[in-house]
């Protein structure tokens, strides 16, 4: 969905937005935040649970018959549960943004945005299969400026992933967080505004 074209886009987004701010903008784009690998599992045995109940009373087979039949019922269940446009429909909304959430802060470590001069790092997370977006400005910037300055960057990032369209969306994300970042947090005038983190994509 990110062709080499986009990422040089979110690249040079990321450049320009920092040339104005002393802030450091971190893209990272998640395939998804869990294979979620149990729900299939759990929701065929609880289908499975069912499977004997008619065989029992409408039928006299013997139970060895009917409790192969219930395996035979668990196993295919789960084969076309674990296709993943059925498998991601299975897991409520809280788990899924539970779970994204965790990537989101395991990247904001991993990444190091917390090492930045100033703590002056913001991430710009995405996670396709959930749809998930997060916004996580580092210290330095979080008491200047207020959380709910980041929602339109969120939400345009978010409108652009439902449509298709991540390599936009991270590109006005960028630009909207930079914006922020150019107000709050400028470029100090005779210093040098060393670039502390790659400005690229990372993809997982």
């Amino acid at each position: 969905m990110i062709s080499d074209n986009d990422r040089t886009r979110i690249a040079n987004a990321i450049r320009a937005a920092e040339s104005r701010t002393s802030g450091e903008i971190f893209c990272v784009l998640a395939q998804r935040a869990s294979a979620y690998p149990v729900m299939p599992f759990a929701w065929a045995a609880a289908l499975g649970l069912l499977v004997p109940w008619p065989l029992i009373y409408l039928t006299a087979w013997q139970a060895s018959v009917i409790y192969t039949l219930q395996v035979i019922a668990v196993a295919v269940m789960t084969g076309v549960l674990w296709r993943p446009a059925l498998r991601y429909r299975l897991v409520s909304g809280r788990t899924k943004r539970e779970r994204a959430h965790a990537l989101a802060m395991q990247q904001f470590w991993e990444q190091q945005l917390q090492k930045t001069e100033g703590r002056t790092g913001v991430l710009i997370f995405a996670s396709l299969a959930e749809r998930y977006v997060e916004i996580a400005p580092d210290a330095g910037i979080a008491k200047k400026v207020p959380a709910e300055a980041w929602q339109g960057a969120a939400a345009a990032l978010t409108a652009a992933i439902k449509d298709n369209r991540p390599g936009d969306g991270f590109v006005a994300a960028i630009e909207q967080c930079g914006a922020i970042l150019a107000e709050h947090v400028p470029v100090i005038p005779d210093t040098v505004n060393p670039n502390e983190l790659p400005d690229r994509l990372v993809e997982i």
